[in-house]
């Protein structure tokens, strides 16, 4: 398998992992509450993420996307591709300036520091990112997979050693717990994958654009969906299995991961620093490929005026920014699912 496969599916993987997946809240209330049948969920949002990420990477390829704006277009038409693009400027933006929120919430917490300070931190950081090359922004936000990916596969195996509890126990304190994201497991598989699609869609039109290669970019469109879905499978064991520690935490994974040890906790937090990073840099990267195209002076000055415009927007609160934006981006992801779809369904014989 090349680099190229290797870059796309790992930054697919990257941008969803910061916005919908680094608390542990969100595996939490959309699978774990389930009990046993959330891990029915997790595979159906696995193969969501797979199809969905093969079919944007395909279409991106085809058109040779400059902008998420040609894949919307090509799929919705371009009255309706129009204001579906508008919809998904404004979340972009929104998206990233929760991120920024979210670091400083953050920093407050667990580092004693003032709220302004994490977000400042995290901007300067993104517009740094930002003002490099395509394939250097591609290379940094790739590289947290793998860090993220290795442990989680410790905190799962670490977890369910050190689990003391029955299945059926943990099963009915799964059916106690109120704060479901859905009705039932199967639509909270769909609901997880329609939420985080929306985050990752942009991203992964504009890198497959910048490629000619269709044989790679689908291949790192289903292997990052695939990955996902595994890491999404492991987390959901990994805090079902210690249920009974981590019901009412506002992050379940630090928590779990303080826990079972102090060194895992700080080690967590610092993978959930550079999991938000990956998440501001591929929004804020996406929203001002929307207006210039990457690597001109135009990108990278819309790209630091965004950046700390978001800041001063930040400090509205993470919790108010999430319960805002995210339930919002939900109904955008639904969309862009049946978008995708109806065209695969159509062009199929091609």
């Amino acid at each position: 398998m090349n680099r190229q496969v290797l870059q796309l599916a790992s930054a697919y993987m990257s941008v969803i992992i910061g916005g919908g997946f680094a608390s542990g809240q969100e595996v939490l209330q959309f699978f774990t509450h389930f009990g046993l049948w959330g891990v029915a969920g997790t595979l159906v949002s696995g193969l969501l993420f797979a199809f969905l990420g093969m079919q944007v990477a395909r279409i991106g390829t085809q058109l040779q996307a400059h902008s998420h704006k040609v894949v919307l277009n090509a799929v919705f038409g371009e009255k309706l591709g129009s204001l579906v693009d508008l919809a998904l400027i404004f979340f972009l933006f929104g998206v990233g300036v929760a991120m920024l929120a979210g670091t400083g919430s953050l920093f407050r917490e667990h580092f004693d520091l003032p709220l302004a300070a994490g977000g400042l931190f995290m901007a300067v950081l993104v517009s740094l990112t930002l003002c490099l090359n395509v394939q250097r922004i591609v290379d940094l936000i790739s590289a947290v997979t793998p860090l993220l990916l290795c442990l989680v596969i410790v905190l799962v195996v670490y977890a369910l050693f050190r689990s003391d509890t029955d299945i059926a126990a943990l099963n009915a304190l799964a059916a106690q717990q109120q704060d479901r994201a859905a009705p039932n497991w199967f639509l909270g598989g769909v609901l997880y994958a329609s939420f985080n699609i929306a985050v990752g869609f942009p991203l992964l039109a504009v890198l497959s654009g910048g490629s000619r290669n269709i044989r790679n970019t689908t291949r790192g469109g289903v292997l990052g969906g695939l990955g996902l879905g595994m890491l999404i499978l492991l987390l959901n064991v990994g805090l079902f299995a210690n249920l009974n520690q981590i019901s009412g935490a506002e992050m379940p994974t630090v928590l779990l991961a303080k826990s079972l040890n102090p060194w895992l906790g700080w080690l967590m937090m610092v993978s959930l620093c550079c999991m938000i990073y990956s998440t501001a840099v591929g929004m804020f990267f996406a929203f001002s490929a929307r207006f210039a195209d990457p690597e001109t002076p135009k990108f990278r000055l819309i790209s630091v005026v965004s950046s700390f415009v978001g800041l001063g927007l930040s400090f509205a609160g993470f919790t108010t920014l999430v319960g805002t934006v995210y339930p919002l981006l939900g109904y955008l992801g639904i969309a862009l699912i049946l978008g995708v779809t109806v065209y695969w369904w159509r062009h199929r014989r091609a």
